[in-house]
């Protein structure tokens, strides 16, 4: 639960930043928030889940 609520505060942060730099539209945002909520709905998002986790694992478990 931790981890997706990180995930989702970064990019939260990174689509803002985009949008005030003029990087990002609104509708682009729109349509990739969208996608999310689709994707979220999907036989393929425990798939995605589990490979969120593995990465934050991985990047975890480095010590510089």
């Amino acid at each position: 639960m931790a981890i997706s609520i990180s995930v989702v505060m970064l990019l939260l942060i990174l689509a803002v930043i985009f949008l005030r730099s003029g990087g990002l539209k609104v509708s682009h945002a729109l349509v990739c928030a969208l996608l999310g909520f689709y994707l979220a709905s999907t036989s393929i998002a425990p798939t995605i889940h589990s490979g969120l986790t593995a990465t934050a694992d991985i990047v975890s478990g480095l010590r510089p």
